[in-house]
C-alpha cells in the first residue's frame, strides 16, 4: 500500500476520533448542566460552533497526514 494512502488512513482515524471525543464531551457537559438546572439537556450555541470548528479542522487532517507521509517516507 502506498505511504500516502497509509498516511491518509491514519489521519482519517485520528480525525474521526477527535470529532467523536468532542461530541461526547459536549453532550456530557450539556447533560450535567441540564441535571444541575433540572431542565432538559440542551447544547449551547457556542458548543455547536466548537463542534463545527473541530469537524472543519478534521477535514484537513487526512490530506495533511498523506502529504506528510509522502514527504517523509515516500
Amino acid at each position: 500500500m502506498p505511504v500516502y494512502i497509509q498516511g491518509a488512513l491514519i489521519g482519517l482515524a485520528i480525525s474521526v476520533l477527535l470529532v467523536v471525543v468532542e461530541v461526547v464531551q459536549v453532550n456530557k457537559a450539556a447533560k450535567e448542566r441540564g441535571e444541575a438546572r433540572h431542565k432538559k439537556p440542551e447544547i449551547e450555541p457556542e458548543e455547536k460552533i466548537r463542534v463545527r470548528a473541530v469537524i472543519t479542522f478534521s477535514l484537513f487532517i487526512p490530506p495533511a497526514f498523506a502529504l506528510g507521509a509522502w514527504l517523509l517516507w515516500g
